[in-house]
């Protein structure tokens, strides 16, 4: 039987496109022989398995998506998705290497295949955080070796996004994703922070002191907005290293709204 509690199920089109483009750029898709990854939970369509593989695809061409859900009705009506894209009536390829199955947290693939990611996105909102770590446990205990699990959530049109990067040997790094374009705080995200940080945003956590230093540093840096949002969060970030912050982002990927930092900074105590 699956293990786990069927979602929601809300999905929109292009809802996960911020951590999409972060997953294409993970060194165990480049590098895998086997580019397996998974959709865990992707809700009542399956527009966002098709949208994976076709971001994925740019950087690795042989990249194939599995969808997987609890609800077999979901997975019948996700099914019936493909057939119209492999019938040509669709945007996404019409031999996207995408299929759909019935699995939860334990992840069954087939021919017993490990995935080289998981991304499972907004599912373990609904839970109790004390049910995130083996939940961690479970779904890391399928990826290849150097697989990982992007574990987080985003609100309903992915503007605010944030998820943990987790293997086998546990979290590793933290990240968030805004659109830069009229926001008036960073800490807007604490709304939408996965599970396993979303109560610890109180005074004494790690997670609050960042969102913290990060909106003091965007309001200081207010003036550079005549220049673009993204000048403004670029030297926002550079504020948060300079206060000690490690932050892991390029400026590449700063440019895009992200960042990032190890999970230590802000693993609650």
């Amino acid at each position: 039987m699956p293990i786990g509690e069927i979602t929601r199920g809300t999905t929109g089109t292009n809802r996960l496109r911020r951590v999409d483009r972060w997953i294409a750029q993970l060194d165990v898709l480049r590098r895998t022989d086997d580019p397996l990854v998974v959709d865990l939970g992707y809700g009542a369509s399956g527009v966002t398995a098709f949208e994976l593989h076709a971001r994925l695809a740019r950087v690795r061409q042989d990249v194939s998506v599995l969808g997987l859900e609890i609800s077999p009705e979901r997975v019948a009506r996700a099914t019936s998705q493909l057939a119209d894209v492999r019938d040509g009536r669709s945007t996404f390829a019409r031999d996207a290497a995408v299929s759909f199955a019935v699995g939860g947290f334990e992840v069954p693939t087939p021919e017993g295949r490990r995935p080289a990611v998981i991304r499972a996105f907004n599912v373990l909102r609904q839970y109790a955080e004390a049910d995130v770590a083996p939940a961690w446990e479970r779904m890391t205990s399928r990826l290849q070796p150097e697989g990982v699990l992007v574990e987080g959530t985003c609100n309903e049109v992915g503007r605010v996004c944030s998820w943990v990067s987790v293997t086998a040997d546990g979290p590793r790094t933290f990240s968030l994703s805004l659109r830069l374009t009229d926001l008036d705080r960073p800490s807007v995200v604490a709304e939408r922070l996965p599970k396993a940080l979303i109560h610890r945003n109180v005074p004494g956590e790690r997670i609050h002191e960042l969102l913290v230093d990060l909106d003091s540093a965007w309001q200081h840096n207010a003036a550079l907005g005549t220049y673009g949002p993204v000048q403004r969060w670029i030297a926002s970030a550079d504020a948060l290293r300079a206060a000690g912050w490690p932050v892991l982002s390029t400026r590449r990927r700063l440019r895009l709204g992200e960042l990032t930092v190890p999970w230590e900074a802000v693993a609650p105590r």
